[in-house]
């Protein structure tokens, strides 16, 4: 029977085009091993169950460079689409351990949203974006924390405001 250090690093030579793959693959450098040494140490040869039949695949699905193929089930409600689709493409060019992947992630949702105000605006639909946002169980709810939310944000768009007049007006 081989020992678990070079059935890893086989596994790292096989997966080795993928940037971080294998950091792991020591044993002595895995918190859990002395728990594991009377363990087979089966998780490491790769599915141990029989895999669900694969979702059709009929749009875009984004998968993390650490899969080699997509999950047998995924959302297909909102495809990756408009300047939001192009950013969340860009970041799954990254491995999932890296910034390059989650924070590109996360400014995809926030264009997103804005992407779904214009795309109502464009459909004649005027957005209530106070009720979406939840405001009004917020002030039934917990009304200080509101305030305080909408303090900050007088005083920072105030704040904007100020800076672009004081800039312009130095030009």
């Amino acid at each position: 029977m081989e020992t678990p250090v070079k059935e890893n690093s086989n596994l790292a030579k096989d997966y080795s085009h993928i940037k971080g793959w294998g950091i792991d693959a020591d044993p002595k450098n895995d918190p859990t091993y002395p728990m594991k040494q009377n363990r087979t140490d089966d998780e490491q040869t790769g599915y141990s169950w029989e895999r669900p039949t694969q979702q059709p695949v009929t749009i875009e699905v984004l998968r993390s460079i650490e899969r080699p193929n997509v999950s047998a089930v995924f959302g297909t409600s909102t495809p990756p689409s408009g300047l939001s689709g192009v950013i969340r493409r860009f970041a799954f060019k990254f491995s999932e351990s890296e910034y390059g992947h989650w924070l590109p992630l996360l400014l995809a949702d926030r264009v997103n949203a804005v992407e779904g105000i214009v795309d109502d605006l464009k459909r004649g639909h005027i957005p209530n974006i106070i009720a979406e946002k939840g405001w009004p169980a917020e002030w039934k709810h917990n009304p200080q924390a509101l305030a305080k939310k909408i303090l900050i944000g007088a005083l920072v768009t105030t704040a904007v405001i100020a800076l672009v007049r004081r800039n312009k007006s130095e030009e």
